[in-house]
């Protein structure tokens, strides 16, 4: 006899549909509000109008439930852009991340997040999903400018692009400043200038002996 599904990982149409996205959206308001530990199904399900029974089923946990939203996240993120060279795709990806990160309400909700997945096993697994998600988006630009000869050939789409957004997510972590257009257009440039330098180019042709410094 097959197992039951766990909680929080079916995806549900119309009525439950409606539930969850409630449900979700007040999640994402306690969590910028208040943060992890405030995460309580029984408020949620109070604030959201949903019955306490039907969260607790659903998602069982607050870990379940802060993991299901993330997914829901990297579900509801925009594409990628697509300006026709990748210095103009990486800093399109860097001005969105410095957008989000600058909206009040998105960078509390992802301070709340991120706090989550230190302390909750599912939600690092969600945290990591979504992460994975962004950058599968947006490497496609990395592989268009290797097709176009912008990179050098086997260069690591994944590595650039998560080269872009880890300075900006770092300041947001380490210094609470307001992160710039400024800081935007750096972290684009330094991922552009390591990848044209061939820093993360993995195609090396074995055959070919490595050159050594006279």
């Amino acid at each position: 006899m097959a197992e039951p599904p766990a909680p929080g990982t079916i995806r549900p149409g119309g009525r439950t549909a409606r539930v969850r996205e409630t449900v979700l959206q007040t999640a994402a308001d306690v969590l910028a509000e208040a943060g992890f530990d405030a995460l309580d199904l029984a408020e949620v399900a109070r604030r959201a109008g949903v019955g306490r029974t039907t969260v607790y089923r659903r998602w069982g946990t607050p870990g379940t439930l802060a993991a299901d939203l993330l997914d829901d996240m990297a579900a509801q993120s925009l594409p990628r852009t697509d300006t026709g060279s990748v210095e103009g795709d990486l800093h399109a990806n860097a001005h969105l991340v410095v957008e989000t990160l600058n909206d009040p309400r998105q960078e509390r909700l992802f301070k709340a997040l991120i706090a989550a997945s230190l302390c909750n096993e599912q939600a690092a697994e969600a945290l990591h999903r979504f992460y994975t998600t962004r950058i599968e988006e947006w490497s496609g630009c990395v592989t268009d400018g290797v097709r176009r000869g912008e990179l050098p050939a086997g260069t690591d789409a994944r590595r650039v692009i998560a080269a872009v957004s880890a300075p900006l997510y770092y300041a947001l972590l380490n210094t609470g400043a307001p992160l710039t257009e400024a800081d935007a257009d750096r972290a684009a440039e330094a991922a552009l200038a390591a990848a044209r330098a061939g820093i993360w180019a993995t195609a090396v042709d074995e055959a070919t002996p490595a050159r050594r410094s006279p």
